[in-house]
């Protein structure tokens, strides 16, 4: 079973019971021979069963709290949820105190029955896009898992458990791109929402300016039910239906396409224009020169490293030997960065947005890869060098969605057997209902 609306009619027409799902989900993540060690930082097998059964027996009395009551889903390890520690994938708050109530992202998941059932492994602190984690080890990509490559990051867990069916999806987090990227590296869908949309209260900080709260599942419509709920709709509609002819789609000129996309990528990416072209849409390239500004604008560490440090110095102080060694320096590039360069940073965010705001404006969305390259081996990020090389690359051009403070998702486009590659569409602040059904027409198109 693929997909929430299908467990949602299988619970409501008696074939299988939320026992049932949620129990097949957990053998799963148990699979010796699985990611599900990996995958996970907690597993709440106990309690998922419980109210599993209760949930059940709510259903049986006409009385469940919703259609996806009883459905599995997951957390990313840092997301407040009551009575557990909230680590952050990390060693240094493995012993932190329990939580005093649920991330309100996470209430709200609960509130209409959704069962989770453990939270899911991630980057320390959220602060890469490769998944590389050395306290709890590295969940691997699907795609060819003897050799052994990255999941993507920061959302790693989220990802992998997607795609291994731990769960009919999760909630990640995306601050540079952190859920489309994971998505891209394991073959499912990521969404990255309008940051003001879903509240951050309750989830670990990486930096509140660019932070965003987002979900990975396998396909755009359990994303967009999953983000209606997080959102705080109160009753979640199915997305429209809307064809792909007549789309515009602005093709970005630039590093996007130009820079270090290897064969694999390029091959797929222009595969998938060409089918969506032929069927009716309209796919412009578009100069965007103000692109190029941003890593100039960003050359001191950006808000990532600025926000990172002032909430983690105090930590560090106390206990820096605990961190990633490699997170930890990326968190310390904050320290050299003065009041001044913060919000001269500020001003520069806020011109950029508009004037981008301005040439995209007639578009339904921009196209581009998510990642210009397909997921590297875990051999490739051991050195230094290739791990911070083969993290900016990952992060490029999702990083540019968080920047302008737009929505963005990440979508499968690979065929059977290839390693996966993501297309990403990238629509307008506020846009997200927009976006969506945008991101379902092209999923429909490309899977005719």
């Amino acid at each position: 079973m693929q997909h929430i609306a299908d467990a949602a009619a299988a619970l409501a027409s008696g074939r299988l019971s939320a026992a049932s799902l949620v129990d097949a989900a957990l053998n799963r993540i148990a699979d010796p021979s699985g990611e599900g060690k990996r995958a996970f930082t907690a597993v709440h097998a106990e309690a998922a069963r419980a109210e599993a059964r209760a949930l059940d027996a709510l259903r049986h009395a006409g009385r469940a709290p919703s259609p996806w009551a009883g459905i599995p889903v997951t957390v990313k390890d840092l997301f407040d949820e009551a009575g557990h520690p909230t680590p952050a994938g990390s060693a240094v708050l493995r012993d932190a105190p329990p939580a005093a109530a649920d991330a309100p992202a996470v209430a709200r998941l609960r509130r209409l029955g959704f069962v989770v059932i453990g939270r899911t492994n991630m980057t320390e602190f959220a602060f890469s896009g490769l998944g590389v984690n050395p306290h709890h080890g590295t969940p691997l990509s699907p795609w060819d898992r003897a050799t052994g490559h990255i999941p993507g990051g920061s959302s790693a867990g989220a990802a992998v458990a997607a795609a291994d069916h731990m769960g009919f999806g999760g909630l990640g987090t995306d601050t540079g791109g952190s859920c489309r990227v994971p998505a891209a590296m394991c073959g499912v869908v990521g969404f990255k929402p309008t940051a003001r949309r879903v509240p951050i209260a309750g989830v670990l900080p990486l930096a509140p300016s660019l932070d965003s709260v987002g979900p990975l599942a396998r396909s755009v419509a359990c994303c967009a039910l999953l983000d209606a709920v997080i959102s705080g709709e109160e009753r979640p509609q199915p997305l429209p239906q809307r064809p792909v002819a007549g789309l515009r789609l602005a093709l970005p000129r630039g590093t996007f396409l130009t820079e270090e996309m290897d064969r694999t990528v390029s091959h797929a990416f222009q595969r998938a224009l060409a089918r969506l072209a032929t069927a009716g849409a309209r796919i412009e390239m578009l100069d965007i020169p103000e692109l190029a500004e941003l890593p100039v604008v960003n050359a001191t560490g950006g808000f990532a490293a600025s926000e990172a440090w002032a909430w983690h110095r105090k930590l560090i102080a106390e206990r820096g030997n605990a961190y990633d060694p490699r997170i930890l320096a990326r968190i310390r590039r904050g320290e050299r960065m003065s009041a001044a360069d913060y919000i001269e940073l500020v001003g520069h965010r806020a011109r950029l947005i508009a004037a981008i705001a301005r040439r995209t404006a007639p578009f339904d969305a921009l196209v581009t890869p998510t990642c210009p390259i397909a997921p590297p081996s875990l051999a490739d990020v051991e050195p230094e060098a290739g791990y911070n090389r083969l993290n900016l690359l990952l992060l490029r051009n999702t990083a540019v969605g968080n920047f302008l403070d737009r929505c963005s998702i990440s979508l499968p486009i690979h065929r059977p057997g290839e390693a996966p590659v993501g297309l990403m569409l990238t629509g307008e602040t506020m846009g997200d209902a927009h976006l969506l059904a945008v991101a379902q027409a092209v999923e429909t198109a490309l899977a005719a």
